[in-house]
């Protein structure tokens, strides 16, 4: 009888080794969500689970920070209530709801969008991430928030903020965005997720990394769950 291979013999373990530890994990989650509970911020698209209004923010935030963006949000969903709306925009009048955004690759993916959500989905979005990937423009994180969010799909997502939170309670090594820390870390995010609060989850992780656990000074001592936390010795100040 063939024998295994020395590789198939030490996936389990590996895998065993891979997973965060269950004390942590709860200890993580746990405090997260109490905190994000107290201290979420109040932003406008928070208040939805309108598919169509949750994407234009999503798409809004990259490269633009969330303080002009509220404002940019609102007028441009004045503008254009439904998907049917933008749709039905001409890409010059979308350019000029727009303008003073900057990266207006964002305006025409957007608008490419919500035609092939009114040419291929009858107007409605759909629920499964991997299908809302196929939209023009839309990428993993973001299908991943608009699904868990809007629909409350079981799914984590990994943004800069959520990746550095991570990185840094689980003490995910290697290079910054290299192929087998991002793989890790969007692994962690699916793993993490609670069951039926993948939006409130992916938002709490998002606003943590955002006000708490920042790039530069990260405020330790005020860390919800800075007890889970494998850096904390190395960030917070002595």
């Amino acid at each position: 009888m063939p024998r295994r291979s020395s590789v198939t013999r030490r996936r389990p373990s590996e895998e065993r080794r891979r997973r965060a530890p269950a004390d942590r994990v709860r200890a993580f989650r746990g405090r997260l969500l109490a905190w994000y509970g107290r201290h979420r911020r109040a932003l406008p698209w928070r208040a939805t689970r309108d598919p169509y209004a949750i994407l234009v923010s999503e798409i809004m935030l990259q490269q633009t920070q969330v303080a002009r963006v509220e404002g940019y949000w609102r007028r441009f969903l004045e503008r254009y209530p439904t998907v049917d709306d933008l749709a039905a925009a001409s890409a010059d009048a979308v350019h000029a709801s727009w303008a003073g955004l900057g990266y207006y690759a964002r305006a025409r993916n957007l608008r490419a969008a919500a035609q092939a959500v009114v040419r291929e989905h009858g107007g409605a979005f759909p629920r499964d991430p991997d299908v809302l990937r196929t939209l023009p423009g839309i990428g993993r994180y973001t299908a991943a928030a608009v699904a868990s969010i809007a629909y409350g799909a079981d799914v984590g997502t990994v943004d800069t903020n959520v990746a550095r939170v991570l990185g840094r309670v689980f003490r995910v090594r290697g290079r910054a965005k290299s192929a087998h820390r991002t793989r890790r870390l969007w692994a962690l995010a699916h793993e993490l997720v609670p069951h039926g609060r993948a939006g409130d989850w992916n938002q709490a992780l998002m606003d943590l990394g955002a006000t708490v656990c920042t790039a530069r000074a990260p405020r330790c001592p005020a860390c919800p769950v800075g007890v889970a936390c494998g850096s904390r010795a190395r960030y917070a100040p002595r």
